[in-house]
């Protein structure tokens, strides 16, 4: 029996699109689930090697559902990243018209990068969200809802007509999905890496977030995710989520981490994976004083101030 992957499902998702470009999926089964908790969920019963998620799209920023599962419960990490350009098409029954539609499902993500084209060519239509688009485009089959914005590509997998494709509000838009396991040492760096982590300030007081974000800047670490979300130990109670440049073998990352559990309530440790949108040839230098020779030379210096050798 192969390892298998989780994914959210069903069948013909933008996710299962991203999962099938890893070149492992090959020796793996891969297995759909209803959402992105049970998913996850999955990974940590062991029921699953791995789950394949979306986590962040380029119009709306971070996915609140999937932060918030790699915020709580069993802790999780994630080992690899795949981004995804993105377009809808409009899926219906076969012989619907434009004027026939009522009503339009997708998933929740969906509806930012499509607000514009429905209001200028559905206005009166009702939204109501789905598990995910390919889900929608189940709904529709079962004549659930009238229409659903899914990926062009799940028309033939459930019955549907392509009334309408490329949709999209914005120009290049593009989802990220992270491959998520249970807890092992990280890959080893390649030079274009991201470290994500979450952080628990240990008391709310002026300059609080100001101080955590100062661990990075004064170590030249650029952050690429910043998104707070509710503890829910009430309200004005959040926690921060941080997809930071480098891995943590890297001595400025590394430093960093230590500073913040040093000061922080909690930090949770995300992983440290590959970045998907550059090659290693491709990162911007370091800004001086940052790279790993620095800080030893740097910790060299302080011991021999120790020993008096000046």
């Amino acid at each position: 029996m192969p390892a298998s992957y989780a994914y959210l499902g069903p069948e013909g998702t933008f996710t299962e699109v991203a999962l099938r470009t890893l070149p492992e999926t090959a020796t793996r089964e891969l297995v759909p689930y209803v959402s992105v908790q049970s998913a996850l969920d999955a990974v940590r019963t062991g029921e699953a090697e791995a789950a394949f998620v979306p986590i962040e799209n380029s119009v709306e920023g971070g996915i609140t559902t999937t932060l918030d599962e790699l915020v709580a419960g069993q802790p999780l990490m994630i080992y690899r990243e795949v981004l995804l350009s993105i377009t809808f098409a409009l899926l219906v029954r076969p012989g619907t018209k434009l004027s026939d539609i009522k009503t339009v499902t997708a998933h929740p993500a969906a509806q930012p990068q499509v607000r514009n084209w429905i209001k200028a060519h559905l206005p009166d239509v009702a939204w109501e969200s789905a598990a995910s688009n390919a889900d929608g485009a189940r709904l529709v089959q079962e004549g659930r809802y009238d229409a659903a914005f899914a990926g062009e590509f799940a028309a033939e997998r459930y019955g549907l007509e392509v009334l309408e494709a490329d949709i999209h509000d914005a120009e290049n838009a593009q989802t990220r999905f992270v491959l998520v396991g249970r807890p092992a040492r990280p890959a080893a760096p390649t030079g274009a890496d991201k470290t994500s982590v979450v952080l628990w300030q240990r008391d709310d007081h002026p300059g609080g977030l100001r101080d955590l974000l100062g661990e990075f800047a004064t170590r030249g670490i650029n952050l690429m995710l910043l998104q707070s979300r509710p503890t829910g130990a009430g309200i004005g109670n959040y926690c921060f989520c941080i997809d930071a440049e480098g891995h943590i073998s890297d001595r400025r990352v590394a430093d960093a981490l230590m500073g913040l559990k040093r000061t922080c309530l909690q930090v949770r440790y995300l992983g440290s994976y590959p970045r998907a949108e550059v090659a290693p040839a491709d990162v911007d230098a370091l800004r001086p004083g940052t790279s790993d020779e620095a800080f030893v030379a740097a910790a060299d210096w302080v011991a021999r101030c120790q020993d008096g050798r000046f």
